[in-house]
């Protein structure tokens, strides 16, 4: 056994070995050379490593070489490459070595080559674990990019028993320094490719959050392209709480709907770390007791980045891998720091344009309501003026009631204008839950068998003053009633009123929804079950609803009126 390392010194090489040797070397250029070129011919990091691999073990004659990646932290393997371990014997095997004991870890330590004629008799060895191949002779030396250890090359058991010699580590140092250099531009053209699938990322993200479409689909997208670009289990993006802490918005994982909506208390250290701007990288995230939920369960290493923009804390962005992957280089560090900030300000700049949209709506809205207001209801008073005045004057009776009815119209037309500017005066936002958008909706989802749509009318505020149990009922008294208008009256005209400043006979202030069509009216004997039902929704709230004659010729058709509080 022994353990070479190149140290400054005399020769111990007789003349005569040394001219063998060099013999040997000569004799080696040509295959060397071919190796170098190998080497050297891809820019891909796994690929240029496989290939060292397999030509130090052809230059060697060994049957196993592998090449040990050496972590960032100097401390370990982040990365083992290997030749000659067929994959059934490698999964028999099982865990890769991590470089924190033994002979691996030695060479870590101490990055000097070492030759071994048996590696099993060296006191830094610690063995092999089941199922691992026979090995005896070892030749292992460090591997420098730029200057710096990149990890180390490992060659074992020569064939035919012999142990490595004097050539074989002379030819290995050549093609370590060719390595070094191969290795070194694939790292960049790697780093080159990662930063420029980052910037990619960003750019779909952007895109995302500009394009105006819903900000829960954009955040979507934050984290799917979180979670592809760091190639993690699952990419999550929170945003602050109402009750404090961190609410999980928006997940790209396979089984987001367990995390959608999951609240992380504000008494987690870490969301006290989050929204004071810092990032936090943590190395097992099933295991760090700052994890409060039990979502960290099954996730190692793990990336918490703020959203943070121009000092604005928007929320966080997590991408946790499972347990015993590698950790994140400082490299995918940087890149998912930049990524979130990217992110946050793309979202700031969603919601400026959001409110730019929001504002060129409401102007739009005012000016619409101000010409409805300025030009067309006046124009219609004063026409309705002028046919009052010519229906005074007119001495035929059927002008008279025609004109009558026209002004009528009229009446009804600038009413309805009256809704539709009090509508659009609303915020945007205001208008779905409102109880003037439900009843026309009903009244517009009655138009298509009817045939023709209902003509509507509002009095006073009914979205500020009725509440929503009232609103509830009133909606469902209504479509009551368009339903019965449908089914039974054949009518030709419905006329639908609420009125929200009535005054109950107990005098409480409430609500009155009145439904009157021109139809043939309730046949005596009929069924009333629709009535009692009404009648039954009203007297529960503590209101009361009747029916009387309708809107067609000589009361003609039925009116229903249905009345009950406010509240």
């Amino acid at each position: 056994m022994s353990s070479d390392a190149t140290s400054p010194g005399p020769d111990p090489l007789p003349s005569a070995q040394r001219s063998t040797l060099s013999a040997e070397l000569t004799a080696r250029v040509p295959q060397l050379l071919e190796a170098m070129r190998s080497v050297g011919s891809g820019l891909e990091l796994h690929s240029t490593l496989d290939r060292i691999c397999e030509t130090a073990a052809e230059l060697t004659d060994a049957r196993y070489a592998a090449i040990g990646v050496i972590d960032e932290d100097g401390r370990g393997l982040a990365d083992f490459v290997f030749h000659g371990v067929d994959e059934a014997t490698a999964r028999r095997v099982g865990r890769l070595p991590d470089g924190h004991r033994g002979l691996l870890g030695a060479l870590i330590r101490d990055p000097e080559p070492v030759r071994l004629a048996d590696l099993t008799t060296d006191p830094r060895s610690c063995g092999f674990p089941e199922h691992h191949p026979r090995m005896r002779g070892f030749l292992g030396l460090p591997t420098r990019v730029q200057g710096e250890i990149f990890g180390n090359l490992y060659l074992a058991e020569k064939r035919g028993g012999e142990p490595f010699n004097d050539h074989d580590l002379h030819i290995v140092r050549v093609l370590a320094t060719e390595a070094g250099i191969a290795i070194g531009n694939a790292r960049l053209y790697e780093a080159a490719k990662q930063r420029e699938r980052w910037i990619d990322g960003s750019v779909a993200v952007t895109t995302a959050l500009l394009s105006g479409g819903d900000t829960d689909d954009a955040l979507q997208v934050v984290a799917e392209q979180a979670r592809r670009l760091s190639g993690s289990a699952a990419g999550i993006v929170l945003l602050p709480a109402d009750e404090g802490g961190l609410e999980i918005a928006a997940v790209a994982a396979d089984q987001p709907s367990a995390m959608l909506g999951t609240v992380v208390p504000p008494e987690s250290g870490i969301v006290a770390e989050l929204l004071d701007g810092q990032a936090v990288f943590l190395e097992d995230a099933a295991g760090d007791p700052r994890m409060t939920t039990t979502l960290a369960h099954g996730y190692g290493p793990t990336m918490m980045v703020p959203l943070c923009s121009d000092g604005r804390i928007l929320g966080a962005l997590v991408t946790p891998r499972t347990r015993g992957e590698r950790l994140f280089t400082e490299t995918e560090r940087t890149l998912a720091i930049q990524f979130a900030a990217q992110a946050a300000l793309a979202l700031v700049m969603a919601d400026a344009q959001r409110d730019r949209e929001r504002l060129a709506v409401y102007e739009d809205r005012d000016r619409i309501a101000r010409d409805l207001h300025d030009l067309v209801i006046q124009r219609l008073f004063a026409t309705g003026m002028t046919l009052a005045s010519a229906q005074r004057g007119s001495l035929v009776p059927e002008v008279r009631d025609g004109v009558g009815n026209a002004v009528d119209e009229l009446d009804v037309t600038i009413q309805e204008i009256r809704t539709a500017i009090f509508a659009l005066q609303q915020e945007p936002a205001e208008a779905p839950s409102g109880l003037r958008t439900r009843v026309l909706r009903e009244i517009n989802t009655a138009a298509v068998p009817l045939g023709f749509k209902p003509s509507h009318r509002f009095v006073g505020p009914v979205d500020a003053l009725v509440g929503d149990l009232t609103g509830k009922n009133l909606i469902a008294a209504l479509r009551e009633t368009l339903s019965n208008a449908f089914r039974h009256a054949r009518a030709t005209r419905i006329d639908v009123v609420v009125d929200a400043g009535v005054t109950l006979p107990d005098g409480r202030k409430g609500v009155r929804l009145t439904v009157a069509d021109d139809g043939v009216g309730i046949p005596a004997g009929g069924r009333r079950s629709g009535l009692k039902n009404l009648e039954r929704r009203a007297e529960s709230l503590g209101g009361t609803s009747r029916h009387g004659p309708g809107i067609g010729e000589d009361g003609g058709g039925t009116t229903v009126v249905w009345e009950a509080p406010l509240e």
